[in-house]
């Protein structure tokens, strides 16, 4: 079977770019049953960084993993850049974040036996579209300060240059929606604030960027901050800027 996904000049600055509407993930174990989810409902705009807090256990990893299209809601939906990703074949969505999605989490985001270099360039060739990348390996490389660690596996990097290497490989397929799960929670002062920077500077390319996290430091360079607990907002989603 041949999957067509459709391919995306890219959104405007200022456009709705992630709309997932009234979300819910339960989980099963014999007949104890987990509520992650209840209801929840989310827009984040082209240009725009969203925290997002809580509490560990209450839904933020379960919602990136929604708003990815790494799991499946078992109601509700989530739209990037105007396509449906859920409840969808796998490959349709494996495809769809391929072309859409970059996905930054605090560990596990580089392929072990590949260096730096190797690991960007691997996600540029699967991102299968028409149009050239925005930055070559090499840009990305130096874009996150690690071009003299190219030839580096991941287990030769220290935690600030796994967290840059981790970035430039969910930034080398030129996402219009960044998804960050704790990308911050194990480094120092200094590195977390050039993440940040990053993903700021990607978010002024256009990306639309969700971040779950603890940190105070995220939560005062975004925009706006949700708070989830217990698999709801703590308030009703704050409004969108028009």
């Amino acid at each position: 079977m041949t999957v067509t996904v459709p391919v995306h000049a890219g959104p405007a600055s200022g456009d709705p770019v992630l709309l997932a509407h009234d979300l819910y993930r339960f989980y099963r174990a014999g007949d104890e049953e987990t509520r992650a989810l209840r209801g929840i409902s989310l827009t984040v705009r082209a240009g725009e960084v969203v925290a997002v807090a809580g509490p560990s256990g209450s839904g933020k990893s379960t919602l990136l993993a929604l708003l990815a299209g790494l799991d499946e809601p078992d109601g509700g939906d989530v739209r990037l850049a105007g396509e449906r990703m859920s409840h969808r074949p796998e490959a349709v969505r494996t495809l769809l974040r391929r072309r859409l999605v970059g996905v930054l989490r605090q560990s596990g985001n580089l392929v072990e036996h590949l260096d730096v270099r190797a690991n960007v360039a691997l996600v540029q060739r699967l991102r299968g579209r028409r149009t050239p990348p925005r930055r070559s390996v090499t840009q990305l490389l130096d874009l996150v300060a690690l071009a003299h660690r190219a030839r580096a596996l991941p287990g030769e990097l220290s935690g600030g240059e796994l967290a840059r290497a981790g970035l430039a490989v969910a930034l080398a397929g030129d996402p219009v929606v960044l998804i960050a799960d704790e990308p911050t929670g194990e480094l120092d002062l200094a590195n977390e604030h050039r993440v940040l920077a990053l993903m700021r500077q990607a978010a002024a390319e256009g990306a639309a960027v969700v971040v779950a996290s603890h940190s105070a430091e995220v939560a005062a360079d975004a925009d706006r901050v949700l708070r989830i607990s217990d698999g709801r907002w703590v308030t009703a989603e704050e409004p969108v800027p028009a």
